[in-house]
């Protein structure tokens, strides 16, 4: 059985769990207020709980360094990503307890990202690290986060819908240094991710039947792929393994810098530069990958020979890249107005033809 005593002024209570005894404020000099706080607790180890007061040493510089822990254990890619999101949460949580992130806690942090002009976009990578946090403490044994709040997310409006048609790509291709050539080609045909490429190694490329592929843990969803080239990217291969040992030492790089010396990493103004000479416009090296879930519909390659091969887990996701251009809407009109047309041969008559008859009618 609890109790209820005086402290200081202010009144406490005393209860127990598994034998261990816990002294707590109630904050006030009320007895009601003392003893409802007793019967919350009491309430909370009839159920099996942990008392409230276990959760309210937990601060959100616990949460925060157990969530990059657990991105530098699990060895994730966006670390540097997680970090970024933590660092612009403690700029407001910082010291605070667990217990005291509520939603309108939350939704006054996004207030004030929203005034400073941050994206949406950003702010919900945030927001999804901060949950990530008091998911992780509230799993862990035992746990340290008694609840996690409603967390509501913003509407993103600024989902790219960049691709390349094939002209374009040519002329891309045509206005870069030569040793950018080939690797943009790859990007191109298999919608592979920006590191992917530039990190790809000659023991993951089988030339002799014409396969490479990744193993789990080097794509960012962290599951194998392999992609069976076409003719004209095992001729791009083959001339990068000639390459290989341009700089005097043999690197394990599939596509190295102009010097080869290193693989490919800076290219922005090279990018750039090509960009304004193909008379294009403005690019992104990720509008390659919209560009082969694109083609490769189009081209009839079943949806999941084409998430496999670019690297699509969840098929949300796959339907976001796979965009649908002014050409593609006037093809639809074309084919549907094609097929209105075959049927006049069963219809009698045109919408034309038939307001006409109606006009005839009308003024007989």
């Amino acid at each position: 059985m609890g109790s209820i005593f005086k402290r200081g002024g202010k009144l406490w209570v005393k209860y127990y769990r598994n034998g261990k005894c816990y002294r707590e404020s109630s904050g006030s000099e009320k007895k009601m207020v003392a003893k409802k706080l007793l019967e919350i607790r009491e309430g909370e180890i009839a159920q099996g709980k942990l008392p409230g007061i276990v959760f309210d040493s937990t601060t959100f510089d616990q949460l925060a360094d157990g969530f990059c822990r657990d991105y530098r254990i699990n060895q994730k890619k966006s670390l540097v990503r997680a970090e970024r999101s933590v660092n612009h949460l403690k700029g407001f949580f910082e010291g605070m307890k667990a217990t005291s992130i509520t939603t309108p806690v939350i939704q006054q942090y996004v207030e004030e990202r929203i005034e400073e002009g941050t994206a949406n976009a950003t702010i919900n990578r945030e927001l999804a690290a901060l949950k990530r946090m008091l998911n992780l403490g509230a799993k862990q044994t035992p746990p340290i986060v008694d609840r996690v709040p409603h967390i509501p997310m913003l509407r993103e409006n600024n989902v790219r819908k960049g691709f390349f048609e094939h002209g374009d790509f040519i002329k891309l291709r045509e206005a870069l240094p030569e040793h950018l050539r080939g690797f943009i080609t790859f990007a191109y045909k298999t919608g592979w991710r920006l590191g992917e490429v530039e990190e790809l190694t000659w023991d993951k490329v089988d030339l002799k039947n014409g396969v490479v592929r990744l193993d789990p843990g080097e794509a960012k969803n962290s599951e194998p792929r392999s992609v069976v080239v076409d003719a004209e990217l095992l001729e791009v291969l083959n001339r990068q393994w000639k390459l290989r040992g341009k700089s005097g030492s043999v690197l394990p790089f599939v596509f190295l810098n102009a010097k080869g010396t290193d693989r490919i990493k800076q290219f922005v103004k090279s990018w750039r530069t090509a960009c304004k000479n193909a008379k294009i416009g403005k690019r992104l090296f990720h509008d390659f990958r919209r560009s082969a879930v694109r083609n490769m519909v189009r081209a009839g390659v079943p949806e999941r020979v084409a998430m496999t091969i670019s690297g699509h887990k969840t098929r949300s996701v796959f339907e976001r890249y796979n965009v649908v251009s002014e050409e593609d809407l006037r093809h639809a009109a074309q084919k549907q107005s094609d097929y209105l047309d075959s049927r006049l041969g069963t219809i009698s008559g045109t919408i034309v033809d038939l307001n006409e008859k109606g006009a005839t009618r009308r003024n007989g």
